[in-house]
């Protein structure tokens, strides 16, 4: 039998989940300019570090494979959360936690191997400009997203997650780690496979 309280919650549910799903499409928007952008300018840096030169794929698959195992690791510790094991979804949501923080590190060390070992920074070309733009802004989500479960994991740490009542809430949250791996495989496979290609001719 339900409880007065029970179409409440499912209504604000309910506002949850398109929130969420609105805030999504709304940055896959301005993913796809930016991806479009970087795809427009490839080929037409004719000065300064190119593609094929500066980006090494090695660093960045092991920094990939790190993020993308974050989804699974976070599926993991929203299925603990409903079974009501607590204890095991605070550390599912910390492996995930540390995961997102490797991508980053990762990224940091990328770029600063960039600019000391082979001179790119974002005013070098037309290149530097929409690499560090897409993959900066990219950085960007995985911080935001990154806050966001570190405010979970606090939060269960202090007793104010429950399992019954808070469960679905953790479940939508989570949308938005995926949303930053999804859009991260594009990201990888537009600047450092189709990127990776000599340059010429142009701006």
């Amino acid at each position: 039998m339900r409880t007065t309280s029970e179409p409440i919650a499912l209504a604000r549910m309910s506002r949850a989940k398109v929130g969420m799903a609105s805030l999504i499409f709304m940055e896959s928007a301005f993913f796809a300019a930016f991806l479009v952008t970087y795809l427009y300018y490839i080929g037409k840096s004719t000065s300064g570090p190119q593609p094929i030169e500066c980006l090494d794929r090695g660093p960045v698959l092991f920094n990939s494979a790190c993020l993308i195992a974050s989804s699974f690791t976070v599926v993991l510790a929203v299925r603990a959360l409903a079974r009501g094991a607590i204890g095991l979804f605070r550390v599912w949501l910390l492996v995930t936690v540390l995961l997102g923080f490797e991508f980053l590190a990762g990224t940091a060390i990328e770029w600063s191997g960039l600019v000391t070992a082979k001179g790119l920074t974002i005013q070098s070309n037309a290149f530097g400009t929409t690499y560090y733009s897409l993959v900066g802004f990219h950085a960007f989500h995985v911080i935001v997203g990154l806050l966001m479960l570190v405010g979970i994991l606090v939060l269960s740490m202090f007793g104010c997650i429950d399992p019954r009542r808070d469960h679905a809430r953790v479940d939508v949250a989570t949308w938005y780690w995926h949303f930053v791996d999804v859009v991260w495989i594009f990201v990888f496979l537009l600047v450092y496979v189709v990127g990776r290609v000599p340059q010429g001719g142009g701006l």
